[in-house]
């Protein structure tokens, strides 16, 4: 767990890890043959002097560069059309998302527009986008999401406030700069949910029914590096060797989400957030104990989640209460009462669909029960 060597990893998307290398943004953005860079952020990360720095890194290179910094958490449709607005406006030829997963989303989001043409909802699914789009850089500056390493974008309808994936090869990332350094401005709570989520992205991913031998290989190096990381960096916010862990444990969570999709735990979370405008990480964290036990009643599952670990579901429950978070929904308002609306919306979750145990709206209500 202490080989942290730097590397530049070439798939679909170029992973180049290592602190410091956001210095190397504006020579990677020059071989992509683009001149004029789009950086989509938010206002925190612009505070934090992140995009400062990125915009340097390419103008030292000799860019023209835009920022585009009113990202708000779980993005809207409205928040990609104002986007696309700027980015129409500076007629970009690249775009680089700087932020947590909800910038990379913008970004991605932006760029089926822009390229595309279209409104967002156009592309919810898989494999829309007819024409090419622009070369995106993905910057992570949290440990969570893991969307730098993914071809899909997340974006809420505006009206409905339904969560749209939208997803596309085209969309992925060209390069992916993970650097520890960018993740140490992060707030304790940003650390605790987007730390919670990595988790359940390498526990899920783990049992999909679109697991397979690579989607395995991630999800266990993923979880490898966050339980290595995830309680140091809530005790120690400045140790850099445990944001490195944790940033690369999210990234190869997401390459995973990339090979065998999500499942139930995703699926009840959404819901949460909906309706009681519960954080996701804190969400998904929540109901992951008592999916995995939902889960672990089949063998062969249980014999997956084994290699994870002794009383799985009690670790997580472990960094819940080191983190901070919620152990019952009941802490977040939740009551009996709600019970059967968020097992209707969690049955329509996409998600559900890839759980490796069948899952059906009594299931779901039994599962929130339990959480309660």
């Amino acid at each position: 767990m202490t080989d942290l060597n730097a590397f530049d990893h070439h798939p679909r998307t170029r992973l180049v890890f290592g602190a410091g290398t956001l210095e190397k943004l504006g020579a990677l953005a020059s071989d992509l043959g683009g001149s004029r860079v789009l950086v989509v952020s938010d206002s925190g990360i612009v505070k934090a002097g992140h995009a400062a720095r990125a915009m340097q890194s390419l103008q030292a290179a000799g860019l023209e560069t835009q920022l585009f910094d009113q990202v708000h958490e779980n993005p809207s449709t409205r928040d990609v059309d104002e986007c696309v607005a700027v980015a129409r406006d500076f007629r970009a030829d690249i775009l680089v998302g700087l932020g947590g997963g909800s910038s990379m989303d913008t970004a991605k989001g932006c760029n089926f527009i822009f390229t595309n043409g279209g409104r967002m909802q156009d592309y919810w699914g898989v494999g829309k986008a007819t024409q090419p789009m622009l070369p995106l850089i993905a910057i992570p500056t949290t440990s969570g999401t893991g969307s730098e390493c993914q071809s899909f974008a997340l974006i809420s309808d505006e009206e409905t406030h339904v969560k749209m994936a939208c997803g596309d090869p085209k969309a992925a990332a060209r390069v992916a700069i993970l650097d520890p350094e960018l993740t140490i401005s992060q707030p304790h709570k940003v650390t605790a949910v987007t730390g919670i989520d990595a988790i359940a992205h390498a526990l899920e991913t783990a049992v999909t029914t679109k697991r397979n031998p690579v989607s395995a290989l991630y999800s266990l190096e993923s979880f490898r590096y966050l339980r290595a990381g995830f309680d140091r960096v809530l005790e120690s916010p400045t140790d850099q060797e445990a944001r490195s862990f944790m940033l690369l444990g999210a990234a190869f969570a997401g390459t995973a989400i990339e090979n065998s999709m999500l499942g139930a735990a995703h699926s009840c979370a959404n819901p949460l957030t909906a309706k009681f405008g519960t954080v996701h990480g804190q969400a998904v964290g929540l109901m992951l104990p008592h999916v995995i036990r939902f889960n672990s009643e089949r063998s062969e599952i249980a014999s997956i989640y084994a290699a994870y670990g002794e009383h799985l579901p009690e670790q997580v429950q472990h960094w819940l209460r080191a983190a901070g978070l919620s152990v019952r929904l009941a802490e977040l308002g939740v009551t009996e009462a709600d019970v059967p609306g968020l097992a209707a919306g969690a049955a329509k979750q996409w998600t559900a669909n890839f759980n490796p145990r069948p899952v059906t709206e009594a299931d779901f209500a039994a599962i929130y029960r339990a959480a309660l």
